[in-house]
Order: structure tokens, then sequence, then C-alpha cells
């Protein structure tokens, strides 16, 4: 069974940036569709990113396009979230998850397997 492991995550300043890291403990995900969700104290978790285990087509969230990019290298085995642009209300904890469809989702419903989360914290 696919675990999924994220790294990256830290305090950082208002327009800083970051890269999230996700990789597999066991295993690869190359034929799964993969994305980033985040949580904040008291919400639901949001859908954030996905891109589809071609790498080809990406989707975003409106309040972080043009700000994030989510990408995966297959050669590493390994998913990407770059964080530019940063605002206090992207603070979270953000987790990849993977599902073994080719299509994304923005529905966390829709993914089998999630990573323990990485706190991202933007100092104002």
């Amino acid at each position: 069974q696919v675990q999924l492991v994220e790294s990256g995550g830290g305090l950082v300043q208002t327009g800083g940036s970051l890269r999230l890291s996700c990789a597999p403990s066991g295993g690869t995900f190359s034929r799964y569709a993969m994305g980033w969700f985040r949580r904040t104290p008291g919400k639901e978790r949001e859908f954030v990113a996905a891109i589809t285990w071609s790498g080809g087509v990406t989707q975003y969230a409106d309040s972080v396009k043009g700000r994030f990019a989510i990408s995966r290298d297959k050669v590493k085995n390994t998913m990407y979230l770059q964080m530019n642009s940063l605002k206090p209300e992207d603070t979270a904890v953000y987790y990849c998850a993977a599902r073994n469809l080719f299509g994304t989702s923005t529905r966390a419903l829709d993914y089998n397997y999630w990573g323990q989360g990485t706190q991202v914290t933007v100092s104002s």
C-alpha cells in the first residue's frame, strides 16, 4: 500500500516562497493522479491543486492560481508544490494525496491515499 510523506513546510514571511515535496514511503505512484489539499483549524479540508499521472494536466483552486505550481518528477518519484507570493491566509497544514485513476479531482473523498501533513505558516 502506498504511503505518502510530505516535507518542506515551515515558517515564512508574507510574500515569501516555499516548496513542498511528496514522495511515497514504499512503492510508486507513477500511475496515480495526485493532489494537494490544506486544512486550517475548524475548517474542512480544502482543495489546492492537482495533477494527472502523466503530468500533462493541472488544476488549481482560484485562491492559489498564479501563485502556486504543482509538478511531478517521475524519475525521482516525487510531487512538488511550489508556493510563491505567500499570504497569511495560506497558513494551514498541507496534505498530499493520490488516487489510482488518471484524472484529477477537487474532492478529497476521491483520493485513496493521504500523507500526514506538513505545517505551513505565513507571518504578516
